[in-house]
């Protein structure tokens, strides 16, 4: 066997694509031999004769005992039970005690990769031994638990592939790799090809996958290239025995990839691969409450959808296997394990990433970039860039859990109207149904829910209401059409001997429609359009969709075979596939449920956007809880059932910029939080942090106390109403970012580190964010708190509120923040649009536009404006929407149409500020005709009255 060499990156010195050999080394301690002395130390001397036959009767001996040994072997029968490879090929001391490779313990502690990464056993020596691996118990853990250093950890030389061939083809090259020794784990696949495929300049992707035998790969679209890369910015490498892939970035030499640091699994169910990172800052892998910077000190993330409370170290609504990386020089990449099986993905401080997966194939991508949002771009160019909302989505939205009936709803509403407060969705729950039956409304308590939601659309609100996946199979034949039509047209998931599977959720005994299955997307368009005739509602809410299931698998349990009880189950909480969903082993239309588990929300989003496009004709809006890689084509999502607690306000930031850079920019969390009561100064501080929360929604459960702003003192009151007048009057700016986000797959809300890539010390924050590349939210995330401290990266800020400038160094400025306020500032070198404010959305879009411009220390700034009717499909696609840009320089602002349309004409621009002017003009010039205007000690310029269409170019100058 070949050493297995583990490379660091600064050793990987490879080019082109050769095909390379480790290094074979040599014994340089062998002395040389003196011929003139005897091979073996002098011993008295004996006869010739005597030697002769004791050496003689030796060989017999030995020869008989041979030969009965092969007679006895030759007559036992093969033994049945599962391959095992052979023991550890180390010695065994006098007392019988394993001896292992010196080799082990020279591996560093972070470079250890988990040769036993089941949980819940305590491993000890011989089990380790038992699978060739290294045992060294470390000094940083007390057990060999779950993250921590491993005890038990893959030898140096530990067998993997080897790549025996490699060829040339149109889209890059294709290999044969060779397994010659089986692993610790069953029905190993042998033989595999790997697929090298360059896509795009700034983009790879890898395929190994089993030529003798179709397996499972991802229903989704992406991307099939005829034609490979012509200038491409990565160089792959390969090593042949043990197999490794190396790739590195061509202009720095940064290694992005290394297989060569761990051996590569590929069994029937269980699939492992590992590679090195070129630095610790890695973020992505959704979705997990934690921190937007992940932990790389033994920290295992289990993706496999799950219905609980967000927790951290616990596998959550949502899979997304991408990861965004940044390198030594500011440089990022970003890497996409398209594979949809349960996974754990294990991360390390040497620092290197393991994906540990049960099923599928290795299908991955690599975006290089070079900066964040080109490698979120590039992402979103193979799973899909997300809808352009409607318009109201972007609004105040209000709901809860026990309103109980339509009349409080109602009240709620008609509250929040007499205040003057903004709202544009008013939301139910599952209370509004009539016993929890999905596609029925409660005709005795919620019997005004139709005039309430005609109401809302005469005072131009919307309404949402929450739909669940499961359906009831307990009432009368005949008298539940979703159910009785379901059974007829076959739409329902079935367990492992074909029948349909029974589950339990709140309307009791249910079954799960299998929205794999097109027929189920008829079927679900048909009881949407069936209840919009009854209740005109304007959007849907699909909640549970993991899916949730409150057995664990079925009514009857689940069988106990392999899809149940894999060889290896990653750390799901609850210990096992169908903890608290349906069995793995159920049928669906395109394959089992063990394959398409996390895929469930997806394509109920799918199915649920499809239906309202046909029954409204107007853009869909979609809330799921459950999301994979491309939903944010079909729905944004929130981030589940928090709690009213300081702890729930902070982690929602990081959770926001997660799914950002995951491709739902339109996302939130429950505004006040979910569970539990909240206090009057929590309610405050989260109404204004989510204000900023691309999806803005206050959510409250069942019997806490109310939460929406009416229910608390006019102070209180006042605070959270002008939050909202903010987040409304920052609309065109907002709707605009969704627009960019739509085209170009730009973040909403950006992490500091996206704009400002060479200053390390934004790569943690995740206490502070901006909207799109200019304006800084720094909200008060504690309790008791009037100030708030705050990281300016280096250059000049604005406060958005008053102009005054802000010089810094890259440091942390404490700001005062008084409950009434939330900290907004102004990058440099901006233009933000922002509209005059009222209750809904539909009236303050008709309002007249302020511009807000940030100068840059030398006196430039641009930024622009997109603008359509906010509703029809496809505005962007069809060339029905205006695009203004706006720039300054000398003094002079610029307002250039570059593509107009009618709602362009209905809209003015009444007032452009102007901070950071630094003497005061002697005139200002609109359209070449002088206008008034106002300065202020602050460096501010104000002019007022302007009166300019939208739709037609102008300029102000200022001398």
């Amino acid at each position: 066997m070949v050493s297995y060499k583990r490379l660091t990156p600064e050793e990987v010195n490879f080019a082109g694509a050769a095909l390379l050999d480790p290094d074979e080394t040599t014994d340089t301690d062998l002395k040389e031999v003196n011929p003139e002395l005897p091979l073996l130390p002098q011993s008295r001397r004996c006869s010739i004769t005597v030697a002769l036959l004791t050496l003689g009767g030796l060989i017999v001996v030995l020869f008989g005992i041979w030969l009965l040994g092969t007679i006895f072997w030759l007559h036992t029968p093969p033994s049945t039970k599962p391959h095992r490879p052979p023991p550890p090929a180390v010695a065994k001391s006098p007392n019988g005690t394993w001896l292992q490779p010196e080799s082990c313990s020279q591996i560093p502690e972070a470079w250890r990769f988990d040769c036993y990464p089941e949980r819940g056993v305590v491993v000890t020596e011989e089990m380790c031994h038992a699978r060739n691996c290294c045992f060294i118990q470390s000094s940083q853990t007390k057990t060999s638990g779950r993250n921590g250093v491993p005890w038990c950890f893959y030898t140096p030389d530990y067998p993997s592939y080897e790549l025996v061939s490699i060829t040339d083809t149109e889209m890059g090259k294709v290999g044969k790799l060779l397994r010659n020794k089986k692993t610790y784990y069953p029905k190993d696949i042998d033989a595999l090809q790997v697929e090298v495929l360059y896509e795009e300049d700034n983009r790879l992707r890898v395929k190994i996958t089993d030529p003798a035998e179709k397996r499972y790969e991802v229903p989704i679209d992406v991307p099939v290239v005829q034609k490979k890369a012509s200038n491409p910015s990565y160089t792959v490498d390969f090593i042949k025995e043990p197999f490794g892939l190396i790739v590195k970035r061509t202009q720095t030499g940064t290694v992005l990839l290394n297989t060569s640091i761990a051996p590569l699994f590929y069994a029937d169910q269980f699939l492992q691969m590992s590679t090195s990172l070129p630095s610790r800052f890695i973020y992505g892998l959704g979705e997990h409450r934690s921190n937007f910077l992940h932990d790389v000190q033994w920290n295992t993330l289990t993706m496999w959808a799950r219905d609980v409370p967000p927790m951290e170290l616990t596998n959550l609504y949502g899979v997304h296997p991408f990861y965004l990386s940044m390198e030594s020089d500011g440089m990022a990449y970003g890497f996409f394990m398209l594979n949809s099986n349960a996974m754990d993905v294990a991360l390390q401080p040497a620092p290197a990433i393991t994906w540990r997966m049960i099923g599928g194939i290795l299908d991955f991508y690599i975006f290089l970039g070079p900066d964040p949002s080109s490698v979120i771009a590039q992402y979103l160019d193979v799973v899909g860039k997300p809808a352009m909302p409607i318009f109201w989505a972007l609004g105040y939205h209000l709901c809860r859990w026990g309103y109980k009936s339509s009349d409080k709803t109602w009240n709620v509403v008609k509250e929040m109207r007499n205040n003057g407060i903004p709202q544009d969705v008013q939301w139910n729950d599952i209370d509004y149904m009539d016993h929890a039956l999905d596609f029925t409304y409660d005709t005795v308590n919620f019997s005004g829910l139709p005039e309430l939601v005609k109401d809302l659309h005469r005072h131009d609100q919307h309404y949402v209401m929450i739909l669940d996946p499961g359906i009831s199979n307990s009432q009368l034949p005949g008298s539940y059409w979703p159910f009785d039509e379901g059974m007829k047209r076959g739409i329902f998931i079935n367990d492992s001997n074909g029948d349909v599977l029974i589950g339990k959720v709140w309307p009791g005994l249910t079954a799960f429609p299998d929205f794999s299955n097109p027929d189920t997307h008829e079927w679900w368009y048909q009881n949407l359009k069936r209840f919009h005739e009854k209740v005109p509602f304007d959007g849907v809410w699909i909640d549970m969709n993991e899916p949730s299931n409150f057995f664990d698998g079925s009514l009857n349990g689940c069988p106990d075979n392999e899809l149940e009880n894999p060889p290896y189950t990653p750390g799901i909480l609850g210990g096992t596939l169908k903890a608290k969903t349906v069995c793995a082993s159920a049928r669906q239309k395109i394959s089992t449920h063990y394959n398409i588990h996390s895929l469930y929300g997806l394509m109920e989003a799918k199915a649920t956007e499809s239906a309202l496009r046909k029954i409204t004709d107007k853009r869909p809006f979609v809330i799921s809880r459950s999301t994979f890689p491309s939903q944010g084509k079909y729905s944004g999502h929130w981030l589940g059932d928090n709690r009213s607690q300081w702890k729930d306000l902070a982690t929602s930031i990081p959770g926001m910029l997660t799914f950002n850079i995951l491709g739902i920019p339109l996302i939130g969390a429950d505004i006040c939080g979910f569970g539990g009561s909240t206090t009057e100064e929590l309610c405050v501080r989260w109404t204004q942090l989510g204000a900023f929360y691309p999806f803005s929604r206050n959510h409250n459960s069942i019997d806490e106390q109310d939460q929406e702003p009416t229910a608390f003192s006019p102070a209180a009151r006042t605070a959270m109403k002008e939050a909202i007048l903010l987040r409304y009057s920052l609309f065109p700016h907002l709707y605009t970012l969704f627009h960019h986000a739509h085209i170009s797959g730009r973040t909403v809300a950006t992490p500091l580190l996206f704009q400002f890539p060479n200053d390390e010390k934004t790569y943690g924050i995740d206490k502070q964010f901006l909207w799109g590349k200019s304006l800084l939210v720094t909200p008060v995330l504690e309790e008791g708190r009037d100030y708030v401290v705050g990281y300016f990266p280096e250059g000049l800020w604005y406060d958005f509120h008053t102009g005054d400038s802000l010089v810094s160094s890259g440091e942390e400025i404490s700001l005062q923040a008084p409950k009434d306020k939330i900290n907004l500032h102004l990058r440099e070198g901006s233009v933000i649009p922002t509209q005059r404010p009222n209750t809904t959305l539909w009236v303050s879009s008709g309002q007249p536009l302020n511009l807000i411009v940030s100068l840059s220390e030398d006196g430039l700034a641009k930024g622009d404006l997109f603008w359509d009717d906010g509703e029809t499909l496809d505005t962007y696609e069809k060339d029905q929407y205006a695009y203004i840009y706006f720039t300054v320089q000398q003094n002079t602002m610029t307002s250039e149409v570059l593509h107009n349309h009618e709602e362009a004409t209905y809209i003015t621009v009444e007032t452009v500020s102007f901070y950071g002017v630094k003497t005061e003009p002697e005139n200002v010039t609109v359209n070449s005709q002088e206008a008034a205007f106002t300065y202020h000690n602050n460096q501010v310029l104000t002019v007022r009255d302007l009166g300019l269409n939208l739709s037609h170019n102008f300029t102000i100058s200022w001398m």
